[in-house]
């Protein structure tokens, strides 16, 4: 009972410990991105054809703290997925632990892929629509910060989605998820799926179609190598099972 508490206190310390670097790194880059917000917001607004507005000093520090957290985020992701990684390396096999590791950069590159199809595919889809119904009734005047919620609404959502693959992968290779589970819950997803592109997309079959297609494929990817995963993770405990015979 001793040694099972003892566990226990030494899991919760680690996990502490985890937590409390990955809230380091993400003050460190939410520092930087104090820093280059101004360049940052440059980037984002370059294309647009009317200049924003704010309406009272808090809304600039607003889009300062929105800026820098977003920025903080994304460049923190690969080093909390390095932190959980460490946390449950421990009880990974050797080889386990070899090909879990490639799930840490696979995390950064689908979240920002999933941020850059939201900005440059959706947003604009949707941005020039909605303007284009309201150019003859309204004169319109974008405040800095609706219009960064607006850009928040068509991009973290695609980024989050974009993840399904690496984590049905790393959840199958812990024993938490397998393919059967995914493969029972389609019909299921694929209509949440297709609801979440009809609601953030203009009111036409291809904008609908434009959107639903890309995240119903990252669905069957997160299958498919949910299942190759899972394949190889019973092969292993065969073999296993074998060498104690």
């Amino acid at each position: 009972m001793n040694n099972q508490e003892m566990s226990v206190i030494e899991h919760l310390g680690e996990l502490r410990k985890r937590l409390i670097i990955t809230i380091l790194i993400f003050f460190f880059f939410l520092i930087i991105g104090f820093v280059y917000t101004k360049d940052i917001y440059s980037f984002i607004v370059k294309d647009l054809e009317v200049k924003l507005t704010v309406l009272g000093p808090s809304d600039i520090l607003w889009i300062y703290f929105i800026i820098a957290t977003v920025f903080s985020i994304v460049c923190t992701i690969p080093f909390a997925a390095f932190q959980i990684w460490l946390f449950v390396k421990p009880a990974l096999q050797p080889n386990e632990q070899k090909m879990t590791i490639l799930y840490v950069p696979a995390l950064f590159i689908l979240f920002a892929g999933g941020l850059c199809f939201g900005y440059f595919i959706i947003m604009p889809l949707i941005f020039r629509f909605l303007v284009s119904i309201g150019d003859e009734m309204f004169q319109t005047m974008f405040t800095t910060e609706k219009y960064f919620q607006f850009v928040m609404n068509m991009t973290l959502p695609f980024a989050v989605l974009f993840e399904l693959p690496v984590i049905a992968m790393f959840l199958t290779s812990i024993g938490i998820l397998n393919p059967i589970v995914l493969r029972k819950m389609r019909r299921y997803a694929y209509f949440i799926l297709i609801v979440i592109a009809v609601m953030v997309t203009p009111p036409d079959f291809i904008s609908d179609f434009s959107v639903a297609l890309p995240l119903l494929f990252i669905y069957e990817l997160s299958i498919s190598l949910s299942s190759i995963v899972y394949k190889r993770r019973l092969k292993r405990e065969r073999e296993h099972m074998n060498d104690s015979v």
